[in-house]
Formats: C-alpha cells, sequence, structure tokens
C-alpha cells in the first residue's frame, strides 16, 4: 500500500524505499522520489465518475484531447491571417468572424461574438489564425439537433395552448393541454440573470473600476472579442466569462482564491484564455446549442427516476423511463457531437491566454489549476483560523483582515518540486478542469514546448496597483462574508 504524506514527513531524511535516491523534505507538501515516482501520487481517487453521461464526457475528453494535441502542435498558422497586435475592440463591439484585424483596427459588431478560430503553431502557441471557420458536419449537426430540442419545447407549448383553447369543456383535454404548457415551461431554455449569477458576491460595474474594466477591454481586443458589462467577485480558485439576458451579455466571475495564486502575467494569461472562448467559436457558448443542452440536462432532472417506496412510485418510473433513456440518447448524442470543438476551442482559448500575456505565462497558469486543490485547501484552514482567531497577532485585528494576503504568502510558498509532482500526478490520472477541457498536462505541454512568446500586454506595477485598489473593498467583504460563514 502507498504511504500517506504523513508518513512519509516523518520518515524523509531517509533515502526512497523504492530506489535508494535521497529523498527531499516535502515540508507540508508530500514528500516523494524524482527518479522512480514513489509515493507521487498517495492520496485516494475515485475513478468512477457519478453517472453514465458524466463518464462519457470524461472518457471523450480525454480521447479528443489526446488527438487535438497531436493535431494542434502540428499544424502552422496561414500567413497573413494573424491577428494584429495593434487591434483593439471598443467596449461592446463584437469581432466579425472572419475578419483580420489590422493594425489599430476596432472590431465590429457581428451577432452573438462567436466567430474566428485560431491554430496554434508547432512553434508558437499564440499564433491564433483568424480566417473564417467552417461549421463542419459535426457542427451542423448539433445545431439541427439542437432546433429539434427545442422544436419539442415549441410543441408542448402550442399542443397545450390548441387543447385548452379548442377543447375547453371537452372531457380531460383541457386538463392534458394545461399539462403540456406546465412541461413547456418547466422545459424552456432559460437565460440567467445576473442577480441569480451573482448571488450574495459583490458586483462590479464599469465605474466601479475603471482600471479593471480597461484592462478587460484591452485583452478581449487583442483576443478578437468584445469585453464584460460586470464582475463578480467570489473567494472561487476558479475564474470564468458566461452571458446573461436575452442579449446575452457577459459577465466576469474572477474568484479571489486563483486571483491572489498568480502573478500579474498570469493574470492576464488567464483573462486572455477566457475571453479566447468567445473568439474561437466555442459550440457549446453559443445560443442555440449551449440552451439545448441546458434543457436537457433540465428534461434528465425532471425524468429522473425517484426512489420507489410504493406502487405507484414503480408504476411512474416505468412510465417514464422510455423518454428518459430518450434524453439520455439525445444528449449523449449531442455531447458527442460538440465536445470535439469545445476541446479545440480550449486548446485555442490557451493560445489567447499565451497571446496576451505570454507562453510562460500561460503555462504558469495550469500549473497553478494543477495546485488549485490545495489552494483551496489552505483557505478553508485560513477561514476556521480567522473564525476562531488563532495566532496572537490575529486576536488583536479583524478576523477577516488579511485573508488573501496570506492565501498569496502560501501561493508563493509552493516548492518547484510540488508543481513538478501535481504535473506527474495529472498525467498519470489525466487530470481534467471538468469534464469538457482536454487534459491539464497536454495543454500545459502544448505552451512550455513550443516556442517562446513574448506577452503583447505587461501589467506594470502602478497599473497592478491601480486594479488591486479597485478590488480591494469586494475582497475585504468576501473575506468577511467567508468568516461570517
Amino acid at each position: 500500500m502507498t504511504e500517506t504524506a504523513q508518513a512519509v514527513h516523518r520518515e524523509a531524511d531517509r533515502d526512497c524505499p523504492a530506489c535508494g535516491v535521497r529523498l527531499t523534505d516535502g515540508g507540508r507538501h508530500v514528500t516523494w522520489c524524482a527518479a522512480c515516482d514513489w509515493n507521487v501520487d498517495p492520496e485516494e481517487q475515485d475513478e468512477q465518475a457519478p453517472g453514465r453521461i458524466e463518464r462519457l464526457r470524461r472518457r471523450l475528453a480525454r480521447r479528443y484531447g489526446e488527438q487535438l494535441f497531436t493535431e494542434l502542435s502540428g499544424a502552422t498558422a496561414s500567413p497573413g491571417a494573424v491577428a494584429s497586435p495593434g487591434a483593439v475592440a471598443s467596449p461592446g463591439a463584437v469581432a466579425s468572424p472572419g475578419a483580420v484585424a489590422s493594425p489599430g483596427a476596432v472590431a465590429s459588431p457581428a451577432g452573438d461574438g462567436r466567430g474566428n478560430e485560431g491554430s496554434g503553431a508547432a512553434g508558437s502557441p499564440a499564433a491564433a489564425v483568424t480566417s473564417p471557420r467552417r461549421l463542419g458536419a459535426a457542427g451542423g449537426l448539433a445545431a439541427a439537433l439542437a432546433v429539434m430540442v427545442h422544436a419539442v419545447t415549441v410543441a408542448l407549448l402550442t399542443g397545450g395552448l390548441w387543447l385548452l383553447v379548442a377543447e375547453w369543456g371537452r372531457g380531460l383535454l383541457p386538463a392534458l393541454g394545461g399539462l403540456m404548457i406546465g412541461l413547456a415551461v418547466v422545459l424552456r431554455p432559460r437565460f440567467q440573470r445576473l442577480s441569480r449569477l451573482a448571488g450574495d458576491r459583490p458586483v462590479l460595474r464599469r465605474t466601479d473600476a475603471p482600471g479593471l474594466f480597461a484592462l478587460l477591454d484591452e485583452i478581449a481586443g487583442h483576443v478578437g472579442t468584445s469585453g464584460v458589462r460586470a464582475v463578480l467577485v467570489g473567494p472561487e480558485v476558479n475564474a470564468s466569462v458566461t452571458v446573461y439576458g436575452t442579449r446575452q451579455h457577459r459577465v466576469l466571475s474572477l474568484g479571489l482564491g486563483l486571483w491572489h495564486v498568480m502573478t500579474p502575467q498570469e493574470r492576464i494569461a488567464l483573462l486572455g484564455h477566457e475571453f479566447g472562448h468567445y473568439a474561437h467559436g466555442d459550440t457549446r457558448h453559443g445560443l442555440l446549442v449551449g440552451t439545448a443542452l441546458d434543457s436537457l440536462e433540465t428534461w434528465r432532472y425532471t425524468l429522473a427516476a425517484k426512489r420507489a417506496d410504493s406502487l405507484m412510485d414503480h408504476f411512474v418510473n416505468l412510465m417514464t423511463a422510455p423518454p428518459r433513456l430518450l434524453v439520455d440518447g439525445v444528449l449523449a448524442v449531442l455531447e458527442h457531437l460538440t465536445l470535439r470543438d469545445t476541446q479545440r476551442a480550449e486548446y485555442l482559448a490557451d493560445s489567447s491566454a499565451a497571446l496576451v500575456g505570454g507562453s510562460a505565462a500561460a503555462a504558469g497558469v495550469m500549473d497553478r489549476l494543477l495546485v488549485g486543490g490545495g489552494v483551496d485547501g489552505e483557505l478553508r484552514r485560513e477561514i476556521v483560523a480567522a473564525r476562531t482567531r488563532i495566532g496572537g497577532a490575529r486576536r488583536r485585528e479583524e478576523p477577516a483582515a488579511g485573508l488573501w494576503e496570506r492565501l498569496a504568502a502560501f501561493g508563493a510558498t509552493i516548492p518547484p518540486h510540488e508543481y513538478e509532482r501535481r504535473r506527474r500526478v495529472a498525467e498519470r490520472r489525466g487530470h481534467q478542469v471538468d469534464s469538457t477541457h482536454p487534459p491539464t498536462h497536454l495543454r500545459r505541454r502544448r505552451l512550455a514546448e513550443g516556442e517562446r512568446t513574448e506577452a503583447l500586454i505587461e501589467l506594470d506595477p502602478v497599473r497592478s496597483a491601480r486594479i488591486e485598489a479597485e478590488l480591494a473593498a469586494p475582497a475585504r467583504r468576501v473575506a468577511e462574508e467567508l468568516v461570517r460563514g
């Protein structure tokens, strides 16, 4: 049985029991042998993902991730089709599909913001091709299937209205019509509201953080898309750009747990990656397919088998089994049709990260993601310590004061051998951020082993300090809410 990290720490002054090489004390991290990988992965892991659909997603993600890594690492950018560093998008503007930006050009509005596909060259992952992107057979089939999914909802609504109006007073038909309308309402495509996305998190607008929004606009412009309407500040070790409302406005969710363990250039690369999803035609970020996937997940939840405590429960489960299996089948097909495109978009979003932040910083983002679990654990420990006011110095200050600074200090002390261990674990396990992302170690390898790319945007100390000052108040509020529980 593999020894635990604690057991190894107690015997860190001895040689590796597997190959005899002298071990280096891991300190608060795992002690392992770099020569033979002894104890490189002591934690237990549940290899079986819950649910058929999730297992399918992970299996396909690994397969496509490996195929696309080989394909994109050997691809070359077409001459003259590389986005110009001088291209800047004005706030609210969206890059038009297929346009090649000239120096100083402003991206023109073009619908939903999906468009240009990039391709990382073997020598430079940051080389993003901006030639027109074809939908392809799989994309066309996915769009057609998404239309069919929405058509079912429309058919339920129109059929229910007809039964309710035309057959009023004729037996059970009006009741059936009301049921159909109710199902259509439950299964309708849903558009997120900013208030629901935000929850208790602080919401920043342009007037609240002009320096931050100027940076976001600059990054989005270089990537070839538009900026965001709002920024949500939370404690997560994560970041994402998503949309809300019927007009699909964008919002950045900025997780302070990740933000504070990154260098300024890594922050630029992280934001470049998130905006890259909207510059490289990620099918799942599109309105049609994205809402269809959401609707199918709602159908799965509605039709899920219930615990059978009575004969009626068994009957209901039996009656819902055929549509449940049909929904699972349609969802599996749509996953299969869109996942490769989504994997490609992830790699190309990494290219966007390298373009604006530099390839070294983009590879650093991958390392931060690999140690994300440890950062999250440290944040939880700091929250517990703040709540109990452990330590003499902390007893004389507000419990939440300095929370993010202490987390940043922890991130700065993570040693190189721990990052290396996490990379090897990722390669063994096929680590993914989630089931839609390619394996993290392949993403990092593509960024780290290609030709070094210099950053288009460099965050100088003055500008960085201004942004940190704008984030100080919401960061303090998030810390206080964490400590209060």
